[in-house]
């Protein structure tokens, strides 16, 4: 079969337990691997708040919504494929008598409780790991070399921040399930990369495909961190006085980060649409990290990106394009 020409889509995913999330034309769809073999396609309702007013659609907000509606369709759809596929089957947990008593009388608000839970401590060790730790290690460092580091501090708590993600992912990386999600991960891209490309989506076809795309998510984690180093080095030198103050400099920068995540929404936008060296320099750190946040997967996963990819995208190509 002939090639199509190549186009760029406005289609993004999210690897999901035992399957793949789309956004597409079409809307939202995912295709989950069941415990029995076969592969549920379902389509998702969610209401975007960049449809009810144009103010939230504008270039950097829409950044900043995006943000907080990626994360809570991602928590969602990651508990539906945890049901779909079967993990979520509570008569083959093995649980103590107080569990079971909270289970039975609480049932599903239990489970939600739990979450809920477990969210807020992650953001909890997120702000502790990726805020409050790179201040006080700068801090320490600069008052024993008697405060000749301070121009360079919003520079050395970014790379810092860097750092500890990069070696945070490498380690998670290794973890049987995180590997296996990696896999759908990197089917997700491969996937993308096919229709992209003008091929035809057959395993053969997506399996030789590249599993690294410009628009991933981990692509928008670096260039937020790129960006909030360049930040964080301006505003040490607009308010340094405050940068010696530890509560006052991380609220400062805790205030910008929505414009940090506006920022880099229409970076990766722009990269999206477009493939020249400024694209290609802010590109390469999150591309490389792909390598960790996706694996090659196998055939069987090929199909349920295939699947989920089919779902929301339309019979004409040129009407998935980028606008």
């Amino acid at each position: 079969m002939e090639d199509k020409k190549i186009h760029k889509t406005s289609v993004g995913g999210q690897a999901l337990i035992e399957g793949v999330m789309m956004q597409g034309p079409r809307g939202i769809a995912t295709a989950v691997r069941k415990a029995d073999g076969d592969i549920v396609v379902k389509h998702h309702e969610f209401n975007h708040i960049r449809d009810k007013h144009k103010f939230w659609g504008l270039p950097v907000i829409r950044g900043m919504v995006n943000f907080v509606e990626s994360m809570i369709l991602g928590y969602k759809m990651l508990m539906y494929s945890a049901e779909a596929s079967g993990m979520e089957d509570l008569e083959d947990v093995e649980m103590n008598k107080f569990e079971k008593w909270l289970t039975d009388k609480l049932g599903d608000k239990f489970m939600n409780f739990l979450m809920g839970i477990a969210t807020v401590l992650g953001f909890a060790l997120a702000f502790v790991i990726f805020f409050y730790l790179p201040v006080l290690a700068f801090n320490k460092l600069n008052q024993a070399c008697h405060g000749s580091l301070t121009p360079w501090q919003g520079t050395f708590e970014g790379v810092m921040k860097i750092l500890i993600f990069v070696i945070y992912i490498a380690l998670v990386s290794q973890m049987k399930d995180i590997k296996r999600t990696f896999m759908y991960h990197g089917a997700e891209h491969k996937s993308i990369a096919c229709y992209e490309a003008g091929k035809e989506l057959t395993v053969d076809n997506v399996r030789e495909s590249c599993r690294f795309h410009p628009r991933c998510g981990t692509s928008f984690i670096f260039v937020m961190l790129i960006i909030s180093i360049i930040f964080s080095t301006i505003l040490s030198k607009i308010f340094p006085s405050i940068a010696h103050v530890r509560v006052l400099w991380m609220l400062l920068k805790l205030a910008f980060i929505p414009l940090i995540m506006g920022i880099g929404y229409e970076f990766i936008k722009y990269a999206g649409k477009h493939d020249n060296l400024f694209v290609k320099i802010l590109s390469a750190p999150g591309l490389w990290m792909q390598r960790l946040t996706t694996k090659e997967p196998t055939d069987d996963i090929i199909e349920v990106g295939i699947e989920s990819l089919k779902a929301v995208i339309t019979d004409n190509p040129e009407d998935d394009e980028i606008k």
